[in-house]
């Protein structure tokens, strides 16, 4: 099962460099060049085979696993929300990506989910229950005024990612 998974996840990064690719090339007026802004979720764990991220605003250390638990490949929209402690992102995942992490939220309460945004910490989030209808909420250590742009990068990933799974189905 390891090994599929590696080979499902090598895909898709095969499909993120075809992506790039073809969005390079099929620009009808001349364009700036914006690189995509990929977000990844990655788990806490204190397995032998880890690495340590560190928060940028609290400068919390946080070991994760060697691999992300979410990639850009399962995000299919984000949003802005504002609840009750301010602004935060809203991820919202394909049903065999929510499907995983309510399995993994299940049996990793109390961990952190850390997000990195283009492989730099941006925020985390404390698994507290299980995680239903694959949603994913969590605030992030940047400024308010940073976020709209922000979230607004992530949605236009997330559209290019699903646009080119969709052409190689």
């Amino acid at each position: 099962m390891e090994r599929a998974r590696e080979q499902g996840a090598a895909m898709r990064y095969g499909v993120l460099v075809i992506l790039l690719l073809v969005m390079a090339g099929c620009q009808s007026p001349p364009r700036p060049e914006t690189a995509p802004v990929v977000a990844r979720f990655w788990l806490e764990a204190n397995a032998a085979r880890t690495i340590a991220v560190e928060l940028p605003v609290s400068e919390t250390k946080i070991r994760v696993l060697m691999r992300p638990v979410i990639s850009e490949f399962d995000i299919v929209d984000v949003g802005l929300v504002r609840v009750e402690l301010g602004l935060c992102l809203m991820f919202q995942l394909t049903p065999s990506a929510a499907h995983d992490l309510y399995r993994l939220s299940v049996s990793n309460q109390g961990s952190r989910l850390v997000l990195l945004v283009n492989d730099r910490p941006s925020g985390a989030r404390v698994i507290e229950q299980p995680i239903e209808g694959g949603v994913l909420y969590t605030f992030v250590e940047l400024p308010d005024a940073e976020l709209p742009a922000l979230v607004q990068s992530l949605k236009q990933t997330a559209a290019a990612v699903r646009l080119a799974v969709a052409k190689q189905q």
